[in-house]
């Protein structure tokens, strides 16, 4: 009778302590094998480079491999999915991006529920992008782009790299606040929707710093704002958005680090500490810097849902003020 006492004390404890989130002796020994790191872009490219260095200083630190496994294709969804399909255990690793909170607008029916089935860990990048016009259109500020907007409704046109794009996305997000009227202009992806700017056969595009920095500084390119709350390091006398009269406008592309929801949360607390430490190292900071990027939070997973509930709302109104419609 003691022991089946001794039992069931033990079990109620036991359970008491998972429901407090006490971490079980797997989740503090965690990691004891290597750990898959899906990332939903194509090998090579920043944001691949990115990944392989957070995963190098992942390994460096646990003494795991942290093996970096590209799985492009269906605006990161294939990816994705694979991860939500992962047992949850710390062992399948996801880099998200601003997808998760875009394609539930974009998709009448996506593979996935990424609000039930991934659990946010730590934030990596946010990047910044800027708003251009080429140097021979008269325009040279934000303020001066709302009135010819207003004045000329729907003359105006901008260049983006494809439907539901980010950039696609934070030019109707613009048009939304600032009630404007401009022309979306689609490409066949960013290097030609830039390209068609060059060549003045569009007026304006949002665009990556960069891949435009070198065209503003050569003055082929004009930058009006950029929309992020901050200004940029690189580029210190363009504006933020809200400095050039679009009050509440914030817009940047980001990354982050996800697990498979139901994983223990001793395990998502030690990736989160890990990961900003990651982020924090020099050579994470050389990456970010070449994407125009300084000052990456060092946000909680519980921050991190936060921002990510509020880009839920923010895409989801824009996309639908934008009267774009989910195929």
């Amino acid at each position: 009778m003691r022991n089946l006492r001794s039992i069931l004390s033990a079990g109620l404890f036991a359970g008491l302590a998972l429901a407090a989130g006490i971490a079980p002796a797997a989740a503090q020994d965690y990691p004891t094998r290597p750990i898959r790191f899906v990332v939903p872009y194509p090998a090579g490219g920043l944001v691949d480079a990115l990944a392989r260095v957070v995963a190098d200083n992942l390994n460096k630190e646990w003494g795991q491999p942290v093996v970096v496994e590209n799985r492009p294709g269906g605006a990161t969804m294939i990816g994705t999915q694979a991860v939500t399909t992962a047992a949850p255990d710390g062992y399948t690793m996801l880099l998200g991006n601003t997808n998760i909170s875009i394609n539930p607008n974009l998709q009448k029916k996506l593979p996935y529920d990424a609000d039930k089935e991934l659990v946010a860990v730590a934030v990596v990048n946010l990047v910044p992008t800027l708003f251009l016009v080429h140097k021979d259109v008269p325009i040279n500020s934000i303020k001066e782009l709302i009135a010819y907007a207003k004045a000329n409704p729907g003359k105006l046109n901008y260049a983006h790299g494809g439907h539901g794009s980010f950039p696609h996305l934070a030019v109707e997000l613009f048009k939304g606040l600032a009630k404007v009227d401009i022309t979306a202009v689609p490409f066949q992806g960013a290097a030609p929707s830039l390209t068609a700017v060059l060549g003045k056969h569009v007026e304006m595009l949002d665009n990556d710093i960069p891949t435009a920095l070198e065209y503003v500084k050569s003055g082929q390119l004009r930058a009006l704002a950029i929309t992020s709350p901050t200004r940029a390091a690189t580029l210190p006398d363009v504006p933020t958005m809200v400095e050039a009269g679009v009050p509440g406008y914030e817009a940047v592309a980001w990354q982050g680090i996800f697990l498979p929801a139901g994983t223990p949360r001793a395990i998502i607390e030690k990736m989160n500490a890990q990961v900003i430490k990651a982020v924090a190292s020099k050579e994470v900071q050389n990456i970010l810097e070449k994407q125009g990027v300084e000052g990456i939070p060092a946000w909680t997973p519980a921050q991190f849902d936060a921002f990510l509930k509020s880009e839920n709302v923010r895409w989801k109104n824009a996309i639908e003020a934008a009267g774009i419609k989910p195929e």
